[in-house]
């Protein structure tokens, strides 16, 4: 191959990554698996390229192989969830913190790796809602060859016959999978939090009141914005705790050490998000604390998932893993 065609090929497949990331990462519910995955993609896509007919567009043929290289990683059998997936929600009184393997857990994503740009805004509504951690946690109850058909034809709108030739079956069977995948989902309870496309303005002021509120350590404050069965979670602990009462009281209790936090935004998940630094007592300044997923329903803070493995997810943001004072 020349030097022009690789540089040619180089970019074809590049401009694909962002949205096989978020593809790879629906399928897998992992943000750096996600990434692996598309890697092992553009790998194979090089390797193999001289065998591909063009009988295809160059974007199927990449999501043929992605769709093999998902199926293969989830042979494996790992299903990723959030805590109240789980388990049960715990009282205050018998919180503790147990923490679980990184494999368990869903993971967080910046909108800017599997949000490709959209100039339509109702597509790009779409496109958020498709990412949102409680849409993945749901993909991740179905089976894998389900998953891929519903956001083949649900998320990317895709035609039967398209996923049919990917998936190498028939349109009969790949309409089959989609009921069914339909059906599980239709199981699971309603989710009506806001992605940020944008926040209208009474939901852009209901996060700042929550950033002051939570800079402030202000319990009372902050329990005036949260829904009655608000959710906290704190992966790499499968504690989660439900209402405001719990919420505040853990806050003020096992979690006082938060208190004075600084908090930047982040876009993550179409969601609202915030790097959360605590204050460090050994180098002054902040240090990096936790990555924060808001979810606001009806007006008030209806979630906030912190996940809490900095050194992971703080570069994965691009923020600092400390704050000057």
């Amino acid at each position: 191959m020349s030097d022009s065609a690789t540089v040619e090929l180089d970019a074809g497949l590049e401009k694909h990554r962002t949205e096989l990331t978020g593809y790879c990462y629906r399928m897998l519910g992992s943000a750096f698996e996600a990434e692996d995955a598309v890697q092992d993609t553009m790998v194979r896509a090089w390797r193999s390229f001289d065998k591909f007919e063009g009988r295809s567009s160059l974007r199927s043929w990449l999501y043929r192989i992605a769709t093999n290289v998902c199926l293969d990683m989830l042979n494996a059998g790992n299903r990723r969830a959030r805590p109240m997936d789980l388990t049960a929600s715990t009282p205050l009184a018998q919180a503790a913190l147990t923490p679980r393997a990184d494999n368990v857990w869903l993971e967080p994503i910046p909108d800017g790796r599997v949000l490709p740009t959209i100039g339509d805004p109702a597509e790009a509504a779409v496109a958020k809602e498709s990412v949102r951690l409680a849409f993945i946690a749901a993909l991740q109850q179905l089976p894998a060859k389900q998953r891929a058909v519903l956001i083949l034809r649900e998320v990317l709108a895709w035609k039967a016959s398209e996923v049919a030739e990917l998936l190498g079956t028939t349109v009969a069977s790949v309409n089959s999978a989609l009921q069914r995948a339909r059906a599980t989902l239709a199981e699971r309870p309603a989710d009506d939090t806001a992605t940020s496309d944008p926040l209208d303005d009474e939901q852009q002021k209901l996060l700042d009141r929550y950033v002051t509120a939570f800079e402030g350590y202000d319990m009372a404050a902050l329990t005036a914005l949260l829904h009655e069965d608000a959710i906290m979670t704190m992966p790499p602990f499968d504690l989660w705790l439900r209402g405001p009462q719990d919420i505040t009281g853990f806050m003020s209790t096992m979690g006082a050490q938060c208190e004075g936090s600084r908090l930047l935004p982040v876009a993550v998940n179409g969601t609202p998000g915030f790097a959360q630094y605590k204050p460090d007592p050994d180098q002054g300044g902040y240090m990096p604390w936790a990555i924060q997923v808001i979810e606001i329903s009806a007006g008030r803070v209806a979630g906030f998932h912190c996940f809490l493995d900095t050194q992971r997810w703080f570069p994965l943001f691009g923020v600092p893993l400390h704050l000057d004072a």
